[in-house]
């Protein structure tokens, strides 16, 4: 391959060429034409410099359409690749016999940036969940129901089965714009995307499969398993990675749009998957603001500037996650229409009641009390509240969020080593579990929700 000649040698080179140029043309005419003006020696020589010129910058510049040509190719081939992924009829089983084998594959396509998966056929789908059996259902939202699947090599995994309305363009929108997100990001906490099926009105994406149910049903107690302090901060922290990820190391950024208990999905060694991307959006820069023609999340989670400007960042995804943090350290839900007026807004209960200095009182009642857990509390609550704060611009990143929970773990380990949970001596005044779910104060015994303490 030639190399393109600097700016300097190319001046040289000029000069040369013109000094030669004058030269030869000059024994040429002397040759024929000895009365020959200087002028037309000149002329002669700057036409073919002038030459050199346009064969070089041609060059140039032909050089630099190819670059873009292939880019361009490229980018079409990627975007040919995910619309006929999406376009594609699922009505026929297109793939060979070993194919139908399932397949992990914990690679990207470095050609094209997407996630390789599975084109499962509808009938795969239907044998892996018995014909949609209720008796394999293990959840029900907004999109349609999920079902458990078991594929012919033994590999479980969770269809999600999009509910009947062909005639739903946001539903479709919605179907298309979680395989479009799912195909491009790959992280530990984050659900993998197996495959998809389109077959006449049914759309089916296939997932990875989780075992252990939603955060919201752990805080519930509906799974049966009780989270302890260490539990809630390791899938605050999990939680916080995932978002970093699609914020930070996806380019564009990727804002979740919904982020809540109920799409955090727990693994059996009580870890977080964050899941449900149909309303993800990408963001061509993480501090610019895109305006919504519609506003969609969860009602509790969302974010208020989002709700009255309509511009959305990365920032909304910091404050849901706050709201989820409230959720992790009381129990409850963002919302709670039956407790009293003051409480059923449940952030900003909590936060009041930290300012107070009364934040124990927020504390969940099945988190045992002691000294370790009460300082997670109070330093998560502190985080929350920095991540609910009414302007975006307030807010922490999310990595900063990650960071500040490692510190809050870190000091929780080493303050729990201090001292068990059997040799834990309260005062007086101090919260504690009453297995009659009461309180003790001076004016006697009361039944309520608040935090048990025992008075002087």
């Amino acid at each position: 391959m030639k190399r393109t000649p600097s700016p300097q040698n190319l001046q040289a080179n000029q000069g040369k060429q013109i000094s030669s140029f004058r030269y030869e043309d000059g024994n040429k005419n002397k040759a024929k034409h000895k009365s020959l003006p200087v002028l037309r020696h000149i002329k002669v020589a700057v036409k073919k410099v002038a030459g050199v010129f346009t064969v070089l910058f041609g060059q140039r510049k032909a050089a630099s359409k190819a670059a873009a040509l292939i880019e361009t190719r490229r980018n079409d081939s990627r975007i040919r690749r995910i619309s006929s992924a999406i376009d594609r009829s699922s009505g026929s089983d297109t793939r060979s016999k070993s194919s139908s084998k399932f397949k992990f594959s914990q690679s990207t396509s470095s050609a094209s940036g997407l996630i390789e998966t599975t084109n499962f056929s509808y009938e795969e789908i239907l044998k892996a969940t018995e014909k949609f059996s209720p008796a394999n259902q293990i959840g029900e939202g907004r999109f349609g129901t999920v079902y458990k699947g078991r594929l012919a090599d033994g590999s479980l995994v969770a269809v999600k089965r999009a509910r009947k309305a062909a005639s739903d363009k946001l539903l479709e929108t919605e179907f298309k714009n979680e395989i479009l997100t799912l195909s491009t990001i790959e992280h530990l906490n984050l659900v993998r995307l197996y495959g998809y099926v389109e077959h006449g009105d049914e759309r089916i994406i296939v997932v990875e499969y989780v075992a252990n149910g939603t955060l919201r049903e752990h805080l519930d107690g509906t799974n049966g398993n009780e989270l302890e302090t260490g539990e809630r901060l390791d899938i605050a922290i999990d939680v916080a990675h995932a978002i970093t990820y699609l914020h930070m190391y996806k380019d564009p950024p990727i804002i979740h749009r919904d982020i809540k208990s109920l799409n955090i999905l727990i693994t059996e060694k009580l870890r977080a998957k964050v899941a449900d991307f149909g309303f993800a959006r990408s963001s061509a820069d993480p501090n610019a603001t895109h305006i919504s023609t519609q506003v969609k999340g969860t009602a509790g989670y969302l974010d208020p500037e989002y709700l009255k400007t309509y511009q959305l960042t990365v920032k909304s995804d910091v404050y849901s996650f706050g709201v989820l943090l409230v959720e992790l350290m009381t129990g409850r839900r963002p919302i709670e229409p039956k407790k009293p007026t003051n409480e059923r807004m449940t952030t900003r209960w909590a936060i009041q009641m930290l300012k107070r200095g009364d934040a124990i009182f927020v504390m969940d009642p099945r988190l045992r009390r002691n000294p370790a857990s009460t300082m997670v509390l109070e330093k998560v609550l502190l985080l929350a509240q920095e991540c609910l704060a009414p302007l975006r611009n307030s807010r922490p990143s999310m990595k900063k969020c990650a960071e500040v929970l490692w510190g809050i773990r870190k000091d929780f380990q080493e303050k729990s080593l201090l001292s068990s949970s059997s040799d834990v001596h309260f005062s007086a005044n101090y919260p504690v579990r009453d297995a009659k779910r009461t309180r003790r104060t001076s004016f006697g015994i009361q039944d309520d929700d608040c935090p048990r303490f025992i008075s002087a």
